[in-house]
């Protein structure tokens, strides 16, 4: 059910299976969630949430230091028509409703917000074009709340292209109503010295479908915590994500998929690839199968490519389960240095050891690049991976 590999000095893999008798059992994954910043201790480094993360370089936003400066940020909505914007106060109800801050930051981003943004498509609308949000850092710090609601049936890919510098920790909701089908694709270009935080809950409907879809190329530090619970038996959650580790980076994506209904869906594959001195990228894969949930399918997958010396993966996938009555449950993790043979493979047929290594990386990343399916997106990212590749050489 579980496979783990460690091969690059540096790198680490691990993975676990728990059942548990009980929901009631204390566990990593079922940390008590709160909106309430004083609930959480300021982290130390110490703690398993944390131990990974470079709090030195967040800029203040663990600790309480970090103030809002002005216009650090500016967000842009660009919508086909049916969709509504809005710009919310706090007392809004849906704010919050896809879930709850689970750690200090995100605490501390939901109760540092002035506005929201909210976009609704309304039930039973099928948008053929996507809603675009361009979220651009102008230096400064900043804390912000944004909420994707679909109506029931409501079909929307959404776009949200995160570019410039900024210090952002910020809490995303995703609301899906029955039978409802959203993709979002989060994209982090960030400059090179930007710190990025963010919390991603999508709440989906009964038989609803959700994709995320989560590139991260840009930024000094990212650290991402995509969670889904489900509102009703039926639910499919895809995660996808890729990311590109560059020299001194620090990249971190944290999953959370909480089976909390019956006869639900979910499928999580991450793929990475790291190059240069202290480059660091974390995966972490929690699952948790409730009581209640009979008739989970889940599975959960993660990929990692080393290409030079000095970088380092840690990757731990985990799974609870509290329930035997499962359609299925697994998890994977594999971390692996660049194929030297499928280079020479590549040379031995006249291709330049460059572009051979291009080919080879552009092909890992292929699968879920794909899955995009937008081809002004994909294309952009391909041409990303390249730069990150000619800059290297």
């Amino acid at each position: 059910m579980a496979e783990a590999q460690n091969i690059p000095a540096g790198s680490t893999t691990a993975g676990s299976i728990a059942v548990a008798a009980e929901s009631t059992v204390a566990t990593r994954m079922s940390a008590p969630p709160s909106f309430d910043v004083a609930d959480f201790p300021v982290p130390h480094g110490r703690e398993e949430e944390w131990r990974f993360t470079p709090l030195e370089r967040l800029a203040g936003l663990h600790d309480g230091t970090a103030v809002a400066t002005g216009s650090a940020i500016k967000v842009a909505i660009d919508a086909p028509e049916g969709v509504i914007i809005e710009t919310v106060g706090r007392d809004d109800a849906r704010l919050g409703r896809a879930g709850t801050p689970v750690d200090r930051v995100a605490a501390q981003a939901y109760s540092s917000f002035e506005t929201a943004s909210v976009v609704t498509v309304p039930k039973e609308t099928v948008l053929t074009e996507p809603v675009r949000i361009a979220v651009h850092g102008e230096g400064g710090t900043a804390y912000a709340h944004q909420v994707i609601e679909l109506g029931a049936f409501a079909e929307a890919v959404v776009v949200i292209d995160h570019t410039g510098d900024a210090v952002l920790a910020s809490n995303v909701d995703y609301l899906l109503g029955d039978g409802a089908k959203l993709t979002v694709v989060s994209v982090q270009d960030w400059d090179e010295k930007a710190v990025h935080v963010s919390q991603h809950n999508a709440l989906v409907g009964r038989d609803a479908s959700f994709k995320s879809i989560v590139v991260t190329f840009g930024g000094d530090v990212v650290r991402l915590h995509p969670r889904v619970s489900y509102a009703g038996p039926g639910g499919e959650a895809e995660l996808f994500g890729l990311y590109f580790t560059d020299q001194g980076q620090h990249q971190e994506h944290r999953l959370m998929v909480d089976h909390n209904a019956p006869h639900c869906r979910s499928n999580a594959a991450y793929k990475g690839a790291l190059q240069g001195q202290d480059a660091h990228a974390v995966w972490i894969g929690d699952v948790l199968i409730e009581a209640t949930a009979e008739g989970t399918d889940t599975y959960e997958m993660n990929r990692n490519l080393v290409l030079t010396d000095g970088a380092r993966v840690d990757s731990v996938p985990n799974l609870e389960i509290e329930t035997g009555e499962i359609v299925g449950a697994g998890h994977a993790s594999a971390t692996g240095r660049f194929d030297d043979e499928q280079l020479f493979y590549l040379q031995s047929r006249g291709i330049p050891a460059d572009e051979a290594r291009r080919l080879v990386v552009r092909g890992f990343f292929a699968e879920l690049v794909q899955k995009i399916s937008l081809p002004d997106v994909e294309e952009r990212l391909l041409a990303k991976i390249d730069a990150e590749l000619e800059a290297s050489v």
